[in-house]
């Protein structure tokens, strides 16, 4: 059985998660989400402290080996240990969720397009375009309200290493990308489109 990938990138905050969900939703037991988030490196081995002073937007923060090896697993068939991550304490998870194959394989991260081993797996590449006084807005909420951190910690960490990052390794590349969603995960329209030619590619 011939399996699509697809890869939704863009900048923290851009609404690529709720998209990636929204079409996830959509194509029920027919798809599999993997995210990128939950590929950091597993860092317990360094105390808190240095591992609260990784720069996690950067390319060497990722186990991108890793996750290629298991895109290439689901794209063959083959079930995987999907990672799951402890954002509070900057660490892996000790836990691992069984993911089985699927006809759809949705995987999002801000850095999909950065590495070309990678992008080169995918099938179809989005890029969710949302202004960046938005995007920051709705990482200081996520980030204090879900992931245990203080404002003045999320603040710092946007200015020092997200927005730079985004500069350098997110936003240049999305001219690799086959669309360009503008709004972010609640765009009907593209969202309309992005199903109809995953239909059809699942029909061919």
């Amino acid at each position: 059985m011939e399996r699509l990938i697809i890869g939704f990138c863009g900048g923290t905050g851009s609404g690529k998660t709720t998209l990636a969900n929204r079409v996830i939703q959509a194509v029920g037991g027919d798809g599999v989400l993997v995210s990128m988030d939950c590929y950091y490196k597993d860092n317990r081995h360094l105390p808190f402290e240095e591992r609260a002073k990784i720069n996690y937007d950067h390319p060497d923060a990722f186990d991108t080996e890793l996750l290629i090896a298991h895109l290439k697993d689901l794209k063959a068939g083959r079930s995987i240990m999907h990672p799951t991550y402890d954002y509070a304490n900057h660490a892996r998870g000790k836990e691992y969720i069984p993911l089985d194959s699927a006809k759809v394989i949705i995987v999002e991260g801000i850095l999909l397009f950065e590495n070309s081993e990678l992008m080169d797996l995918l099938d179809i590449k989005i890029y969710v375009d949302t202004d960046a006084d938005v995007r920051v807005l709705r990482r200081i909420v996520r980030d204090v309200n879900e992931r245990g951190r203080n404002l003045e910690g999320v603040i710092n960490q946007y200015l020092t290493t997200v927005k730079p990052m985004h500069e350098k390794f997110v936003e240049p590349y999305k001219r690799r990308a086959d669309v360009i969603v503008p709004v972010g995960g609640r765009n009907n329209v593209a969202f309309n489109m992005i199903m109809n030619t995953i239909r059809e590619k699942i029909a061919q």
